[in-house]
């Protein structure tokens, strides 16, 4: 028998691990169970916090308003500068998992505290929540039932199939563009033109969009990096708000020296000769 038979492929990213019954895919979110990918992370929540909406970032979508803010486990890509690695970099065993819930459950609490905080609906957020968009998918339409918000803060590294189910729930959405080329991305283990194509299918179905792209000293910090960046922002609307966002020392770079806030300026002013709103981050 050939073994390929005895193999399930996930759909959800680029990546499309073949997993035999039971293993976990490269996300270490995603599990194949009965012959097909389930999420493995469905409706277990690692982090629960009200923020601002601002903190996602996102600065032109509601602002002054908070979101209710969850987030589970896994991801499938391997930022070496990651900033919720214990969280992101850990599967369903590891993971510091504190809260069971459902959909329902989780859209009722959003809009129980909808008067009190300040609160406009749910964002999906803190590890990658793509690698469990059937949560979000289900979620989402829950937040729909209640007139309230669904936010997105995201890689964006998914399959065109997850994107466009998940496109017409989504009201804004926060996606790194992690840098310019597939070679960045070849480092960050992720895949440059689906991460691309997202931004553009979310705007195209009437999405919120805003774009954040965090400065790695010696990585992405040349001027023909963040140009480019901008220039495919642009491509699909110079309207779109793009974050440019300071380092620090994290995750697997703990040694490498903060961004230097004067670059981190530099190239926001070069972004602002083809985007009409650039902000800074971090600094």
């Amino acid at each position: 028998m050939n073994d390929r038979t005895e193999e399930t492929v996930c759909g959800t990213c680029p990546r499309r691990c073949r997993l035999r019954e039971g293993a976990t895919g490269f996300c270490r979110a995603r599990k194949a169970e009965g012959g097909r990918v389930v999420a493995a992370n469905y409706g277990k929540l690692t982090s629960v916090a009200v923020d601002p909406v601002e903190k996602k970032p996102l600065a032109f979508f509601h602002p002054g308003a908070n979101v209710l803010s969850v987030g589970s486990f896994g991801c499938n890509l391997r930022c070496p500068f990651c900033q919720n690695d214990s969280i992101s970099q850990c599967g369903g065993e590891e993971a510091p998992v504190a809260y069971l819930t459902t959909p329902g459950e989780l859209a009722d609490l959003a809009f129980k505290i909808r008067n009190g905080r300040g609160n406009i609906g749910l964002a999906y957020t803190y590890n990658e929540p793509l690698v469990g968009w059937e949560f979000v998918r289900d979620c989402a339409r829950e937040i729909h039932a209640r007139g309230m918000l669904n936010v997105l803060v995201s890689n964006g590294c998914a399959e065109t199939s997850v994107v466009e189910e998940l496109a017409p729930l989504i009201d804004a959405a926060n996606i790194d563009l992690k840098g310019p080329s597939q070679e960045y991305y070849d480092w960050v283990g992720g895949d440059f033109s689906a991460v691309c194509r997202t931004i553009r299918t979310f705007h195209e179905a009437g999405c919120h969009v805003e774009v954040t792209t965090l400065v790695v000293p010696g990585r992405n910090d040349k001027e023909d990096d963040i140009d480019a960046v901008a220039s495919f922002i642009a491509s699909v609307s110079p309207g779109i708000p793009f974050h440019v966002t300071r380092f620090f020392p994290r995750f697997r770079m703990q040694d490498a020296q903060p961004t230097p806030v004067a670059t981190i300026h530099r190239l926001a002013d070069l972004a602002r000769c083809k985007l009409k709103h650039v902000l800074i981050g971090n600094c």
